[in-house]
């Protein structure tokens, strides 16, 4: 929540709940362990503390058909603005990491069937992600997309090209709009925003930037700590306590106490 918070007052367009993220804030790598009631309170958690469009990764629907229509029903009613649904074998993976397996493209576009008859309303978002194209190539990984976006899906989410010249052949074929994932350390090149938009892409989300930074940011405060046995030298490097007072939502509490403090 504090990563949530963070980036909603930074007027981003959308926030993006990472399952890898979400995965790696319970201590488990983002393996398919993660069940879908542990995701969907983390839906909800962020939507009630944040008022920026949230897309959230419901990795693939944790389960058969009847698993996605409940996991559709719950993240829109969490207070989701879309789904990423994705056509792993369960359980998934991390898409930029080896061993990942897709289900049959026929079974992946009944489940988007599913997703879009299955939500409320039609501004709720389906996003279909194929992670065809480490062990399928890319061909494979673009007709998957043509069939998922024939499904209904909203908008589509090729993940890992491993190459700009990738990234644009995609973008060049297809008309609805594109996730871009830029995962640093990953498989896909990270490029500014401005050559994204020349490639065709609409959206690009950073799954594992705070991530990283905070992985370093605390591995730097705790190395210092355990050496010097005080954090004396860190407070020019450290978030205000003040600040994060307020960005907990300690302002509500001190003004709650203030109108209802016995006389």
């Amino acid at each position: 929540m504090i990563s949530a918070k963070v980036a909603d007052g930074l007027d981003f367009d959308a926030l993006y709940m990472t399952g890898f993220g979400v995965s790696a804030s319970l201590g488990l790598p983002d393996a398919g362990l993660a069940s879908y009631t542990e995701m969907v309170q983390r839906v909800a958690q962020i939507c009630q503390g944040t008022r920026t469009p949230l897309i959230c990764d419901g990795d693939t629907g944790f389960g058969g058909l009847l698993n996605v229509e409940r996991t559709v029903k719950g993240y829109e009613a969490a207070g989701a603005a879309a789904i990423q649904i994705e056509d792993q074998v369960f359980p998934k993976k991390c898409g930029h990491t080896p061993g990942r397996r897709v289900v049959p493209a026929e079974e992946m576009v009944r489940k988007i069937q599913v997703a879009a008859a299955s939500r409320v309303s039609p501004d709720f978002l389906i996003v279909a992600r194929t992670d065809a194209r480490t062990r399928l190539g890319l061909d494979e990984a673009v007709r998957r997309g043509e069939a998922y976006a024939r499904a209904g899906a909203d908008i589509l989410f090729i993940e890992s090209p491993e190459s700009e010249e990738e990234m644009g052949r995609i973008g060049r074929h297809f008309d609805v709009p594109l996730i871009a994932n830029m995962v640093e350390g990953g498989r896909t090149p990270i490029l500014p925003k401005k050559r994204l938009e020349e490639l065709g892409y609409r959206i690009a989300i950073f799954p594992a930037t705070g991530l990283l930074a905070t992985a370093k940011a605390l591995t730097h405060a705790f190395a210092v700590l355990k050496q010097k046995g005080s954090t004396d030298t860190l407070a020019g490097e450290l978030y205000s306590f003040d600040k994060l007072c307020r960005l907990a939502g300690f302002e509500h509490v001190w003004d709650f106490e203030k109108r209802w403090a016995e006389e």
